[in-house]
Formats: C-alpha cells, sequence, structure tokens
C-alpha cells in the first residue's frame, strides 16, 4: 500500500508543475506586438447598406499582465492615409479636409486610461481617443485568446463620425454616411523575454 501511494504521487506532482508551467507562460507580461498578425478594420452603413474597410498601417505598444490588469499601459497609432475602403476613389476622397484631412492629422491615436478584468480572458479599458485634432473618451471590452507563447487581444468599440468632425461640410448630416462607425481590432502579443 506504501508502495502504491509513492507511485501515484509522482505523475501529481508532474500534471501540477505542467499546469504550473501553462499558468505562468500565459501569465507573462506581454510587451510585444506583432504588426504582421494584428489588423484594425471598420464598418458603416452608407444610404443604409452595410461597407467596411481597414486600415493598412497602425503601430502598438503594450505592457500588458493579464494578472495586474490595473496597471496596464498601452497606446496605438493608426496611419489613416493607409485607409482602404476597396475603392481607390473612395480611399483618395476620404483623405481630404472633409473627412481625416490626413495632411494635418496624418494618425489617430489610443491611449489607455484604465484597464479591469470583467471575466477570465475578459477586460474592459478605458481609454482617449484621438482624430483630426479631437479627443474623446471611448471604452471597449476586449478578449485576450493565449496562443502558444502568443496572445491575440481583439474587440470593438463603437464612435459617432460627428465627434472628430469626419465629413465635414455636405457630409455632416448622416442622410448619406450613418453617424455611427464600428471598429474593430486585433492584436497579437508577446513577451519579448521569451519570443513569439
Amino acid at each position: 500500500m506504501k508502495f502504491s501511494v509513492t507511485f501515484l504521487r509522482k505523475p501529481v506532482l508532474l500534471v501540477s508543475a505542467g499546469l504550473l508551467l501553462t499558468l505562468t507562460t500565459h501569465a507573462a507580461t506581454l510587451d510585444a506586438v506583432q504588426p504582421d498578425k494584428s489588423k484594425i478594420g471598420f464598418s458603416f452603413k452608407q444610404m443604409g447598406v452595410a461597407m467596411d474597410g481597414r486600415f493598412a498601417k497602425s503601430s502598438a505598444t503594450l505592457n500588458f499582465d493579464p494578472a495586474k490588469p490595473e496597471q496596464a499601459k498601452a497606446s496605438i497609432e493608426v496611419d489613416l492615409a493607409s485607409i482602404d475602403t476597396g475603392t481607390d476613389e473612395v480611399d483618395q476622397e476620404v483623405v481630404g479636409k472633409a473627412w481625416f484631412n490626413t495632411a494635418a492629422f496624418p494618425k489617430a491615436v489610443f491611449v489607455a486610461k484604465q484597464v479591469k478584468q470583467l471575466a477570465p480572458n475578459q477586460y474592459e479599458v478605458l481609454g482617449s481617443l484621438s482624430i483630426k485634432g479631437r479627443s474623446r473618451d471611448v471604452k471597449t471590452v476586449f478578449k485576450l485568446s493565449p496562443q502558444g507563447k502568443s496572445s491575440v487581444l481583439s474587440g470593438s468599440f463603437t464612435l459617432q463620425r460627428a465627434d472628430f468632425a469626419i465629413g465635414e461640410g455636405m457630409w455632416s448630416k448622416f442622410d448619406v454616411v450613418a453617424n455611427d462607425i464600428q471598429v474593430n481590432f486585433q492584436f497579437t502579443a508577446f513577451n519579448a523575454a521569451t519570443g513569439k
């Protein structure tokens, strides 16, 4: 009987050690982002028809420990001239003065102010979004999905384009292009010390 207890204890210890290693790996601070595996898109309605697009260029800095979300730091910069709506004519129109005015305001910038955990692998972030010289607080919920050494942070939020003067003059009304714009994001992050 004594032999059986000793024999069973070893596998239990090995399993416990494996679980601890897994938890430690996923709990590592995420402090680097893979641009080629990250994306920012958007969707809106034009004349009542659902449309979507994306921004081809963005960069992000991150320092996020899932075990200490309140200490998180994050910022995102989006190159507005990299917009891709699927139509060259529209892309050229929206970088102009009435829309993004990228000549004067080339980037949209988001800076996190507060992060808190809502549920396992689910977090709420409050931050400041600046577009076209105007800043507004926005709140979004993102999901954390561990994938080996990396983790994917994904979520969405809705902004009102009028808050940022996106679409001035004849475009300031919402009969053609709706006021609500949904922004979708996905970032693949990892711990720089441990690698991708």
